[in-house]
């Protein structure tokens, strides 16, 4: 087991390391460090491996942690305590992605996994979650249009005060595809009224939508890859 868990760790930091080099974390790696807990001396519950007392629990004798090192000439740290919360964010999100064909979960949620960041790592970041979207539901927090762009059904958190009793509300609404353009306009720094921000937000959607379908092509084919190899085996 402990042998299966440092080569998955090592695959699995590569693989998530890769992805945060496009969200606007290009220096940053993340470790996954796979190590046995020491048993006290004269534990009734250690186990002898080799030359050493190790504590066995159920689930084997391994302590395993995720550790960032954040930026060239950084040391590793404790993922919890390494990271802010927009780097959290992005590192979760790079996990996700690496682990989205084995990940059960059906619901995610992101918050802040844009903080900080603009312009191409923005991109980035949509189609990553787009990407999640394909095998999971995937609600996600923005202001940024890019992030926006990539979405299947974009809904609008509006507040107003009613003047009766000056309590302040929100609502939700989903937007139907005939006003995303103006609202993805009005995100790029209010141009809703200009001729220039609606031909740049319709350019966005169709660029996010152009590389959503390129993903979906992508993920079909390689699942009809791995059914067959699959087939092939069987058949052998």
């Amino acid at each position: 087991v402990t042998a299966a868990r440092t080569a998955a760790a090592a695959r699995l930091a590569g693989a998530t390391t890769a992805e945060l080099g496009g969200l606007a974390m290009p220096d940053a790696r993340l470790q996954v460090a796979v190590a046995a807990r020491e048993a006290a001396a004269g534990a009734e519950d250690a186990l002898r491996v080799g030359e050493r007392d190790l504590v066995a629990g159920p689930d084997g004798v391994d302590e395993v942690e995720l550790r960032l090192v954040a930026h060239a000439g950084a040391g590793p740290q404790p993922l919890h305590k390494g990271a802010s919360g927009g780097e959290l964010s992005r590192v979760m999100l790079a996990l996700e992605v690496a682990l989205a064909g084995a990940d059960p979960v059906p619901t995610m949620v992101f918050d802040e996994v844009d903080a900080g960041v603009g312009g191409r790592a923005a991109v980035e970041i949509g189609r990553r979650l787009a990407r999640l979207a394909l095998r999971h539901q995937v609600i996600v927090v923005t202001h940024l249009p890019q992030v926006a762009a990539y979405a299947d059904r974009h809904l609008v958190v509006d507040k107003s005060s009613d003047g009766r009793d000056g309590a302040t509300r929100s609502s939700v609404r989903t937007l139907p595809e005939s006003d995303r353009i103006v609202e993805l306009a009005r995100m790029l720094a209010g141009l809703d009224h200009t001729d220039t921000g609606r031909a740049h937000a319709e350019e966005l959607l169709a660029a996010a939508r152009a590389h959503r379908e390129a993903d979906r092509v992508a993920a079909n084919g390689s699942a009809g890859r791995k059914k067959s190899r699959k087939a092939a085996a069987a058949a052998g």
